[in-house]
Formats: structure tokens, C-alpha cells, sequence
């Protein structure tokens, strides 16, 4: 269950706010449809009970507000406009790399993908899908840890009908097997349709909560849609009919040659027409939506609605009220209903089907035989067995057809004015819902462990080839510059294995490092796939030291395998004189893969802090450009204060003896650091870390 109380949103300087004190109710076990047109304010209330947007007010799901939830992607699944995904990712791939961030095995992926029918597109890439593939993609990214409740923005949003019918079945079949769904929409038809309650807004206040069957009734009404190119004629006709048959009838023109006539039907706008030789286009029955304001009780709506709705009912040749009339015009094609609307009110032209006595007892019954129960036992009392072949036979025909295409459809509105004539035109595309059924319930979940976040990791940098053409860039580059630099000369070989010129400020390993840590963290702001999660990115201890260590055993690999590159690269060009083993290698060893971590380290953290690879890239720049003249001029300064050098001092501030050799090491780490390039990456990533764990605290503290 959800509950909202008081969600507000803070408004931008003299404008009021986008949501206004809206409480509701969502219950488990129904759909509900959050409803407004567009720019009420159904997004902003989402965000809001989601924690995505600041603002005031706060959302229960199932007592618990999401802040307070460990782990709110096996509470609430959530769909916010398009999968939010690497559009170079596969379908595969990107739900295997949010199986491992939710705790769920990976098996659970291709269960999820049989259940929304994307077995055979798994191995496609995400930005070459449909919409409506998309959407199929985003209901089962939200159905993926096995949430309770579902939180959907408008999903049916440029679908065709088929995959609404389908997702709005996936929905049903998730209340009915005890969940809860929210789903916000544009279209009033449509929330009369597929949910059980219905909460309007409007101007950002919520103006009507009631139930589909009294929101259909007071806000829906049945009309007929007239288009002639003589409709100001044809008006004038119609309103004198209805005073010569003291009949309460309401035309209104909505510009050019289209008429909606309230009131009356298709038999009589179209009978008044033909005497008077009036051509028309277009007669067909529709349902009207009075706005807003018919929901919350509007006395003009109901005033009227009593003498028309009556006038409804004959139409349709059943008792019950206006709701059944609107759902059954909307659930089928316009033209099919315009033909038998004539049907119902002469019955001898229902009659024709080749066996004629029998057909006319089993057939009128069910047509409109929603609110008669009894009548479908009335063919086995039937004594004579002349009837028994013939009846079977029809009897189960328009019985099954809707069975199979309605059965996640709790309003039987829909089905009993289907059967007639609309079940056999939608059987070629009943095949669908033998699809609807949801991927089956994880029983048990895995404790959480460290290595979960590592697991995301490692599928979020392996699921995409960013990582791979990188590396082969820096390889590529790395030789070309070794090469050039032999060739020139005048090159110290550490720099010459490592492929660094003089001129640069950083080698192109560490650039290619540093690169890859800053789209660690800007790959996930830009394609937020962890946004279902807690809204936003989130900033805790266990996912940055996995980002922290992936990005680290990238860097070491890289470094690893630049130095082996270069090195194979000289000794095929010239030979084996400049790949010699230098005789303190251990030394420069560490510094080598100190310096490309370091970069790497310094690109995951301040495109962690700043939201962007740009400003990570940056900032690993900015180390030897503006850090290092810093840490020079510092290291300078200490150093002119004595006669032994800065490094020389820290080393005799501690003890004299380690064991194992230890000296030696800490000697050459000292040294590593005492270097402006080692002292000003040691500082930048301090300063980093420093300032995304104060971020950190700042949105958690929010």
C-alpha cells in the first residue's frame, strides 16, 4: 500500500508550485491511475514520492518511507520515461549488470525477458529498440528484484494498442497476485479502462479520488461523432427533432465540419441525415470526456446526465448505467460499434445467422448478458436434442474468444459487448496475452555481500567496448610515441618504455587510466541505471571502493601492458640495446604503476564529486598543470630550510631498522612522494576523497 500526505513541491520564485498538499491512497491489490493532462503535476508527484525531487511531504510503502527502506529496489520498481541504460549495452547484458546491483542470481535476467517477451532481442543493443520494446525493457528492469509495488510514469505513452493491452495486462496480473501498481496517464479512457481507482489532478491539487466505476460514470459520456460538409445544417436538424420529440439532446460543433451529438445515436443522426439528403463522412460512436471538473461532481454534468444517459441505455439495449456504455464504445474499434448500434434497436436484423430459431435465444442473452447471470444455464434445460448440436456449437465460439482476451480484465463490461462481434476480429491478435504471465517470485534472496558491488562493476565496465577501444588507443599511441622517441633520441629509457615525451604532462597509460576512472562514475550519471535504486546515483562506501578497485586493476593492466607493448615494439625496430633492465626497476616499477593508478583514482573520484567524465578527465589534467608548480614551490620551500633534503628528513623521523627490508621500500615511496608528480597526485586524490564524502553526507543529511 502507498500512502502520500502532503507532497508539495518547492516553488520556483513567484511561481506556485508544480504540486499543491496532494494525498491519496494507492491499495494493494489494484491498479490505480494517477491522471492529469500534461503539466498537472503527475511527473513532479512521482519524483516526489520517489525522494528524486526535493520538496515537502513524504510516501509510505507499506508503512515505511523509501529513505527508511535497506534496500528499496525489492520494495518499489520504478519506471521513469525511457531505460535509463548505455544505449550500447545489450538487453541482455544491462539486466545481468542490475541483477548483480538488486542481490538477485543472474538466471533471473533471462526469466524476466521470457515473462516480457524479449528472448529473442536479448542480445540487441539497447539504442536500436522500439518504443514499444523499450517499454517491454522498462517494465522488466522494474519487475527484475521482485518488487511489491510498482511506481510507472505514463508507459502506455506512444504505444499502439496491442502492447497497451499487453502492459496494462502485465499490471493487472501484478495486483492481482497481491502487488501494488501506480501508473500515471494522460488519457481518461484509458484510466477508466485498465485501473480500479482513479486519482485526478489538476493545477497540481487533486480534485477528484473515487473509484473507476464512479469515474467512468461521472466523467465519460457517450456520444456520436458527426463530420459533414454540411454539419451547421445538420445541426439545426437534429436540435428540431429533439424539441418535436421532447428528448433532452445536446449538439456541440467543435470547429470546422465535426459534430458531437450528446444524447442521441448513431441510427438516428444518421436516419435524420439520409431523409434530409445530407452527405456525412464520418458517424461513429465515441465517448466524450467532460474535463476535469465532471469527476470531482460538477452540477451542470449531473443535472443533464440523468435524460441522456437514458437515451444511452436504449442505444445499447441494456439496463445498466452510462459506465458500461462508455466502456464498451471504448473498447473496441469505433466502426464495429457503429454497425451493430442499428442491430440492437430492430432485433429481426440480428437474427439472419443460418440457424434461425436457435441462435436468436443464445445469442441475444449474452450480448448484453453482463447483468444477467442466469441466462447461460438456460440452454441445458433445453429438452429437445435438435437443439443440443446446433447450441454447443455457437454457445462456446463467442464465449472463449473473450475468455482468452479479457482474462486479467476484472471490468465485465468490456467482454459482454465484445462477444458479439468484436471477438472475432481481435483473435488474430489474442496470441499476445497467452504471454502475460509474470516471471516467477524470488523465494530466497542472498545475504549482501562486498562483492556485489564488485560484480556491478565488473559487468558495467566489461558490458560496453568504451573500456576495450581505449585501451587499444593507448597501446597503439604508446608505441607510435616509443618509436618516434628512439628514433629522436636524447630520451631516458623509463620514459622511453613508458612512451613519455618531456613535452607532455602525463604519458598516454596514464591519460587512458584516468579516462576509464572518470567513466566510472560519468557513465553513471549520464545513463543513471542505478536511478530506481534510490533516485539518484547512489553515494555509498561499498559501490566507490568497487569503482575504486576495478578502475585500479584496469590501471595496473594497462600500465603492465603499455610497458610490455613499447618494449616488444623497440626490440623488433631496434633492436635489444634499448629494452636493457635498469638496475633499480623495482623502484621505477612502483612509481610507474603508482602514477597510472593515481590517475585512475583521481578520474573515478572527481567525476564522482563534479557528475561528469569531462570534469573528471579534467581533473587528472589538472594535476601536472596546476598541482604540481604548487607541490614544487611547497617541496621547495621545506627543503631550503636545512641541509638535508625533505625526503631525507621523513625517513629520519622514523625508525631506523625494518624488518624484511622494509627501509628500502618506504625509501623509495618517500622518494616517490617527495617527486611533484607524486606529492601533487597524493594530495589531489586526498582532496578528492575528502570532498566526494562530504557530498556524500550533504544528500544523505537531505
Amino acid at each position: 500500500m502507498i500512502e502520500a500526505i502532503g507532497l508539495t513541491s518547492i516553488p520556483r520564485k513567484e511561481q506556485p508550485p508544480a504540486v499543491d498538499n496532494v494525498s491519496f491512497e494507492a491499495h494493494t491489490g489494484r491498479v490505480t491511475a494517477l491522471l492529469g493532462a500534461p503539466g498537472a503535476g503527475k511527473t513532479t508527484a512521482l519524483r516526489l514520492m520517489l525522494e528524486l525531487q526535493r520538496g515537502r511531504g513524504i510516501t509510505y510503502f507499506r508503512g515505511r518511507p523509501l529513505h527508511g527502506i535497506p534496500h528499496p529496489a525489492h520494495e518499489v520498481g520504478v519506471l521513469l520515461g525511457d531505460v535509463p541504460g548505455h544505449p550500447a549495452r545489450s538487453v541482455r547484458g544491462h539486466l545481468r549488470m542490475l541483477c548483480a546491483a538488486s542481490g538477485v542470481p543472474a538466471r533471473r535476467a533471462d526469466e524476466v525477458l521470457e515473462a516480457v517477451g524479449l528472448v529473442s532481442l536479448r542480445d540487441e543493443r539497447l539504442g536500436t529498440l522500439s518504443r514499444g520494446m523499450d517499454r517491454r525493457l522498462g517494465l522488466a528492469c522494474a519487475l527484475l528484484p521482485d518488487p511489491h509495488t510498482l511506481v510507472l510514469d505514463d508507459p502506455a505513452r506512444g504505444l499502439a494498442v496491442g502492447e497497451r493491452r499487453w502492459l496494462y495486462d502485465m499490471l493487472r496480473e501484478h495486483a492481482a497476485q497481491g502487488g501494488t501498481v501506480l501508473c500515471s496517464t494522460a488519457d481518461p479512457k484509458e484510466a477508466a479502462r485498465f485501473a480500479d481507482h482513479v486519482v485526478t489532478l489538476d493545477g497540481g491539487r487533486v480534485i477528484a479520488d473515487q473509484r473507476a466505476a464512479d469515474f467512468a460514470r461521472t466523467r465519460l459520456r457517450p456520444r456520436v461523432v458527426v463530420r459533414s460538409p454540411h454539419a451547421a445544417r445538420l445541426s439545426v436538424l437534429l436540435a428540431q427533432r429533439a424539441r418535436s420529440t421532447q428528448r433532452s439532446v445536446e449538439v456541440v460543433r467543435e470547429g470546422g465540419n465535426r459534430l458531437c451529438v450528446y444524447g442521441s445515436t448513431c441510427a438516428e443522426v444518421g436516419e435524420t441525415a439520409f431523409r434530409n439528403g445530407i452527405v456525412v463522412h464520418q458517424l461513429a460512436d465515441e465517448v466524450g470526456d467532460m474535463g476535469p471538473g465532471a469527476g470531482a461532481g460538477a452540477e451542470t454534468s449531473t443535472a443533464r446526465e440523468p435524460q441522456p444517459s437514458s437515451v444511452a441505455i436504449d442505444a445499447q439495449t441494456g439496463p445498466d448505467p452510462e459506465l458500461e456504455a462508455a466502456a464498451a464504445l471504448y473498447s473496441g474499434p469505433e466502426p464495429e460499434f457503429a454497425s451493430p448500434a442499428p442491430g440492437p434497436g430492430s432485433e429481426p436484423e440480428f437474427t439472419p445467422p443460418a440457424p434461425d430459431p436457435d441462435p436468436e435465444p443464445e445469442f441475444a442473452p449474452p450480448a448484453p448478458g453482463s447483468s444477467p447471470e442466469p441466462e447461460p444455464p438456460t440452454p441445458a434445460p433445453d429438452p429437445s436434442p435438435e437443439p443440443e448440436p446446433s447450441a454447443p456449437a455457437p454457445a462456446p465460439v463467442p464465449e472463449a474468444a473473450p475468455a482468452a482476451s479479457t482474462t486479467l480484465e476484472p471490468p465485465q463490461e468490456a467482454p459482454a459487448d465484445d462477444t458479439p462481434q468484436a471477438a472475432p476480429s481481435q483473435q488474430p491478435t489474442t496470441p499476445r496475452p497467452t504471454s502475460v504471465a509474470l516471471p516467477p517470485p524470488v523465494l530466497v534472496r542472498p545475504a549482501p555481500t562486498p562483492l556485489r558491488p564488485v560484480r556491478y562493476e565488473i559487468r558495467r565496465a566489461a558490458g560496453v567496448a568504451t573500456g576495450y577501444i581505449v585501451g587499444a588507443c593507448v597501446l597503439a599511441v604508446s608505441a607510435l610515441t616509443a618509436v618516434l622517441l628512439a628514433r629522436i633520441g636524447h630520451t631516458p629509457q623509463p620514459r622511453l618504455l613508458a612512451a613519455w615525451p618531456a613535452e607532455l604532462p602525463l604519458p598516454p597509460a596514464a591519460l587512458g587510466a584516468g579516462l576509464l576512472g572518470a567513466l566510472a562514475f560519468g557513465d553513471e550519471f549520464r545513463h543513471p541505471a542505478l536511478a530506481v535504486d534510490r533516485g539518484t546515483v547512489p553515494r555509498r562506501l561499498g559501490l566507490l571502493t568497487a569503482k575504486l578497485f576495478v578502475a585500479s586493476l584496469t590501471a595496473l593492466a594497462l600500465a603492465v601492458l603499455t610497458v610490455g607493448c613499447t618494449a616488444e615494439v623497440l626490440y623488433l625496430v631496434y633492436g635489444s640495446e634499448l629494452v636493457a633492465l635498469p638496475a633499480d626497476w623495482p623502484a621505477l616499477s612502483a612509481g610507474w604503476l603508482a602514477l597510472v593508478t593515481g590517475c585512475a583514482w583521481a578520474g573515478v573520484l572527481a567525476a564522482g564529486v563534479f557528475r561528469s567524465t569531462t570534469a573528471g578527465l579534467a581533473a587528472v589534467v589538472a594535476v601536472p598543470l596546476l598541482v604540481v608548480p604548487a607541490v614544487h614551490k611547497m617541496t621547495e620551500g621545506l627543503s631550503a630550510r636545512g641541509p638535508v633534503p625533505f625526503a631525507g628528513r621523513l625517513k629520519g623521523g622514523l625508525p631506523p631498522r625494518w624488518p624484511f627490508g622494509g627501509e628500502q621500500q618506504l625509501e623509495a615511496l618517500l622518494r616517490l612522494l617527495a617527486q611533484p608528480v607524486g606529492g601533487a597526485m597524493a594530495l589531489s586524490v586526498l582532496a578528492l576523497l575528502c570532498a566526494y564524502a562530504f557530498t556524500g553526507l550533504r544528500s544523505r543529511v537531505r
